[in-house]
């Protein structure tokens, strides 16, 4: 069961989304050009898990096959993502131009997109009263507002003595507190802290161990082991656990199930995160310059996801079979390597990566001058 908004008749006032993050956004200055390939290496592997998993979607409910290959990538696919945006978030104090990029870069996107998503989805799924709010995001949307906050308590987890702990603790109160409510997705905003915390405890010497030849072999029964695992569990466990999106309470659980699944599912998702890292090329490769470009591709193929469903393009007799299964998986490839190229960038750099001098005082930057920043420091 997806637990995005518009597929939960049963329960219409509840609007929560699918847990699929967007790329990090690094916090490194304006100045710094050069980029590292790991990194974006890392992000466009992580985005095609994304899309890939999106594109499985429809298909769970007739194939435990591609439930099990879901349940497996959405253990991961977030701490993951999550944990690189903590890693760039390590310098992040507030400075003005800080938060100038913090603005221009997550919030503006995040207004935008949502917005756009709602009219698409009122156009595109026949629902002309669905309504805007900002404070329930929609989609993939959802991310951008979690990064926002997660980056701006950034420097009180520099400064507390057991960050990790602690973090770990919020998200285990968050597991078993249902009256929370959804504004802002707090419940994942909450849950998911621990991975971003520790990105921020990270240097680049722990993505190097990550890649020694004994931690890559030892990954392989390791992931083989987890996938066997999801295929056992597709029947017996809710997928939603994954989503951080509710309280144990809310899958009719007792309370301490929700301490229990939050800290299973924060060592599950460190493990295969580490086990997905340490195959990541370090050097330059084809798809490299893709990496780049990651913030694209996650905010433009929501439309593509969510118009396959809503018109239909999943009834083709093909689809259900071994065969459409793998052709599904390899459109959803395509289609989110094309939303990452160089000239998609170029013709949505205006809503994703918007110019916005004119709304900020000069000279508020700390002695960094202008206002343009260029992507590459920016890790879309």
């Amino acid at each position: 069961m997806l637990h995005v908004r518009n597929q939960r008749a049963s329960q219409p006032a509840v609007r929560v989304t699918a847990a699929d993050p967007p790329p990090s956004v690094t916090d490194d200055p304006p100045r710094v050009k050069t980029r590292d390939p790991y990194f974006d290496n890392a992000k466009y592997l992580a985005i095609l898990l994304v899309a890939v998993g999106h594109a499985w979607t429809p298909l769970r409910e007739d194939s435990r096959t591609a439930s099990a290959l879901y349940l497996f990538v959405y253990t991961f696919h977030m701490p993951a993502f999550i944990l690189v945006a903590g890693y760039f978030s390590r310098s992040f104090t507030g400075r003005p131009d800080q938060l100038r990029r913090l603005i221009t870069g997550v919030l503006v996107p995040f207004l935008v997109f949502d917005t756009a998503y709602v009219l698409f989805k009122r156009w595109g799924d026949n629902d002309p009263d669905y309504p805007i709010s900002l404070l329930d995001p929609y989609y993939v949307t959802w991310f951008l507002i979690a990064l926002f906050i997660w980056r701006l308590t950034a420097p009180v987890w520099k400064i507390i003595r057991h960050p990790l702990p602690v973090a770990l603790a919020v998200a285990a109160l968050a597991a078993v507190s249902p009256h929370l409510g959804n504004d802002l997705n707090i419940q994942r905003v909450l849950q998911f802290l621990p991975f971003f915390v520790v990105g921020l405890l990270m240097r680049r010497e722990h993505f190097t161990r990550m890649r020694r030849r004994d931690v890559r072999l030892a990954s392989v029964p390791l992931a083989l082991c987890a996938l066997a695992t999801a295929y056992w569990a597709v029947p017996r466990m809710e997928a939603g656990w994954t989503y951080r999106t509710y309280s144990a309470q809310e899958f009719g659980q007792e309370w301490w199930v929700g301490v229990v699944m939050s800290l299973a599912l924060f060592g599950c998702g460190l493990v295969l995160t580490v086990c997905f890292l340490s195959w990541v090329p370090d050097r330059r490769v084809w798809f490299t310059v893709l990496g780049a470009g990651t913030v694209y591709g996650y905010l433009l193929h929501g439309f593509v996801a969510k118009g396959s469903r809503w018109w239909d393009w999943y009834e083709a007799d093909w689809v259900g079979s071994p065969a459409g299964l793998v052709a599904v998986t390899l459109i959803g490839a395509v289609v989110i390597s094309v939303l990452c190229t160089p000239p998609v960038r170029r013709a949505f750099r205006f809503l994703v990566e918007p110019s916005m001098g004119w709304a900020f005082r000069q000279g508020d930057r700390d002695g960094v001058p202008g206002d343009r920043h260029p992507a590459g420091a920016r890790g879309s």
